[in-house]
């Protein structure tokens, strides 16, 4: 084939497709690429070429750029680029994420292990190869070898490449995103787990003993996130107002704990308290000052309302291991310590508060992702709402 912009040419055993781009002092450059094994698949690669500059997306590689792997362009440009934009905790698990499950750590090209992309160019990541990497995360994707990793998961690793490739694009590394043209696995969503009122109160009674009571009170009478109640200063406590304000919170990244912001900007709040959690957090406040007193010189001051006896910060992960344990010691249904903020909501809802008010409590970027999140609970709310209302027109 051979047109006014470009052709294809037999040079010994192989093919090379030959094409012009403008040059930036007007005039035109010649460009080739070879190796093909027959005429078609170069006449492929330049329609591919001239439809790309037709359509803008046509990227002029150096060099050094040209053979770059997603390993190395992850690792060497995009991670090191994004990390003062991003929260610790997600820019660790993006590189978590990335190096499991789709670079691979070195286990690319393995017989009968999962087609990681790392040692692939990023000219040669296809749509086609990200599906059948998502399809195999999906039967067999798991690190300790017991099975497939869940489709939200599955999903969180396409949101992390989708990212990286997308700023490849911007940054001139490809043409274009094969991310957007690839199909992550859709999540069903599961039945929420929550526990009921009763259940709630079964478990405070549970735990009344516990040096952590009024972190647990604070959870259930809250609705607060994990990292919020344990990144809570007692200069964010006003008691005597029955009032906190949610600052800052405190994540893991890795083993270690650090300081982060909210979630988000709605994350920021203050919060009501009624008078049980006051009496929980005043108690609590007298404790931790007898353990401040027993430690001495060694006791740490970070200013944070729950932590360890010594005053350091308790890590997330903690706090859960010890909710799951005393949940089952005290006889009740499974749950993961966040479902107790769920349960907060179903029981706010289903007491006749408005959802805006429970919105604004958790502190959620609308009133949209409430309703949504506790749509179970409407239904129920809108039979209530059509007798009270009933009652009242009709008397």
């Amino acid at each position: 084939m051979k047109t006014r912009r470009g052709h294809v040419r037999q040079r010994g055993k192989t093919f090379t497709a030959y094409w012009r781009v403008a040059s930036q002092e007007g005039g035109s450059l010649l460009r080739s690429k070879g190796g093909f094994a027959t005429a078609d698949a170069a006449e492929r690669h330049l329609t591919k070429v001239l439809r790309n500059l037709d359509t803008g997306h046509y990227v002029e590689l150096d060099r050094s750029t040209q053979k770059q792997t997603l390993a190395d362009f992850v690792r060497d440009d995009w991670l090191p680029a994004i990390a003062t934009t991003l929260r610790p905790s997600t820019l660790a698990s993006y590189r978590e994420k990335l190096e499991l499950h789709v670079l691979g750590a070195g286990r690319e090209g393995e017989e009968g292990e999962v087609p990681y992309l790392g040692t692939l160019r990023l000219a040669d990541i296809t749509p086609e190869r990200i599906n059948r990497l998502y399809a195999s995360l999906l039967a067999h994707g798991r690190r300790d070898g017991k099975g497939g990793l869940s489709a939200q998961t599955v999903r969180h690793v396409h949101r992390a490449l989708y990212g990286c490739l997308n700023d490849a694009v911007r940054w001139d590394r490809i043409a274009r995103n094969p991310a957007s043209r690839a199909e992550p696995p859709k999540p069903k969503r599961a039945p929420m787990q929550v526990w009921s009122a009763q259940q709630l109160r079964s478990y405070l009674e549970y735990v009344e003993a516990d040096r952590l009571y009024a972190a647990w009170l604070l959870l259930v009478t809250t609705g607060m996130r994990r990292g919020e109640v344990l990144g809570l200063r007692w200069s964010d406590v006003d008691l005597d107002a029955g009032q906190l304000a949610v600052r800052q919170t405190l994540i893991a990244v890795g083993y270690r704990v650090e300081i982060s912001e909210p979630k988000t900007e709605r994350s920021r709040r203050r919060i009501g308290i009624d008078s049980a959690t006051v009496a929980g957090l005043r108690s609590w406040r007298a404790r931790q000052a007898e353990e401040r007193l027993a430690w001495g010189g060694a006791w740490t001051d970070c200013g944070l309302v729950f932590t360890r006896e010594d005053g350091t910060p308790i890590h997330p992960q903690s706090l859960s291991q010890f909710f799951e344990k005393r949940a089952k010691a005290a006889g009740l249904p499974p749950i993961r310590l966040h479902d107790l903020r769920h349960s907060y909501a179903t029981a706010a809802l289903e007491a006749g508060v408005a959802a805006k008010v429970v919105s604004e409590r958790l502190g959620h970027s609308s009133i949209s992702i409430t309703s949504d999140t506790y749509q179970h609970v409407m239904p129920e709310l809108d039979d209530q709402a059509a007798a009270r209302v009933a009652r009242v027109i009709l008397g």
